[in-house]
């Protein structure tokens, strides 16, 4: 049994201008803006929910379906995953569309400007959920804004139960759209500011929203994380990353290491800090698909981490 993983998959194009924004733009000159940054260091890197997550799961041992519409571009991001042995049976290539992707541009006081073009990501209504696989769990995490609504249908429709994971999409839904993910989703995984607009636009605190599902998990950076399940509460510590370099991709790192152990049926004290450890891990490395370990490994410093065996 395995996992689909619905969501975008993207090309981060990461660019680094060596001064800072405020030298070049003037406050009392914005209505006629117009200026160019040289970035000597540029890299390419690849991305999108469903790609990330899909990594590290297959990291984790597991066998990951990402479902996700792309573009006419795709072929060196599929190269990769054919590298890392990742499905692509569920990645649907639009001739006359490109990959989504963001152009982001650092400056030397870690301010960015980013530019987004979501291409394909804006179709991935066109891909459906299959019936004719063992899939056992899945994700909605963010896409398409029509895309996540059917794909939130289609997972309750053929009782697969799924996570629902807003992130960057929570803004293209109102309260009474994000409720109703709520009444077909199984689990909520939410960080601390996507659960105070959550609240915000349902009027439900977490515990209230809690309540609605088999379990909600609320991250907090460094702060660890939090899971409200069947009336209580766990208190997930935080992994300690060995360096800090990247925070860009710990969420779906985080998301992986949830739906790994649900695959596996831990506790869920188990679980969270599974993916704990997985957000620490990825912290240490530019980049959402750079970072790589044995499974071995991976139990070995939870062992280091936590205490205790997985």
């Amino acid at each position: 049994m395995t996992a689909l993983i619905c969501g975008s998959m993207a090309y981060d194009t990461i660019m680094v201008f060596q001064d800072r924004f405020k030298h070049h733009i003037l406050p009392e000159q914005v209505h006629i803006l117009n200026v160019s940054f040289l970035v000597p260091e540029l890299r390419r890197e690849y991305g999108g929910c469903a790609g990330n997550i899909a990594y590290n799961l297959k990291l984790l041992g597991a066998d990951p379906l990402p479902m996700a519409t792309v573009g006419k571009d795709f072929m060196p991001y599929a190269q990769w995953m054919g590298y890392c042995g990742i499905n692509q049976d569920f990645i649907k290539v639009l001739d006359d569309s490109y990959t989504a992707q963001a152009y982001i541009t650092t400056d030397m006081d870690d301010n960015q400007i980013t530019a987004f073009h979501p291409g394909a990501m804006s179709f991935s209504h066109l891909n459906r959920v299959p019936t004719d696989r063992d899939i056992r769990i899945g994700i909605v995490a963010p896409d398409g804004k029509d895309g996540m609504v059917q794909h939130a249908v289609e997972f309750a429709e053929a009782g697969i139960p799924f996570i629902f994971d807003p992130g960057q999409g929570m803004p293209m839904f109102d309260g009474q759209e994000l409720l109703h993910f709520v009444e077909l989703a199984t689990w909520v995984t939410l960080n601390d500011y996507e659960a105070q607009l959550m609240q915000d636009r349902t009027g439900l605190a977490p515990e209230e929203l809690a309540r609605r599902v088999e379990a909600l998990i609320i991250t907090k950076g460094a702060q660890g994380s939090l899971i409200y399940t069947n009336g209580t509460s766990h208190e997930i510590p935080p992994a300690k990353p060995s360096a800090v370099l990247d925070p860009t991709g710990c969420g779906d790192a985080y998301r992986a290491g949830l739906i790994y152990g649900l695959l596996e049926e831990f506790d869920w004290p188990t679980i969270g800090r599974i993916a704990s450890l997985m957000g620490a891990i990825k912290v240490e490395t530019n980049g959402t698909q750079n970072h790589s370990f044995t499974l071995h490994a991976f139990k070995e410093r939870y062992r280091e981490s936590f205490g205790s065996e997985l």
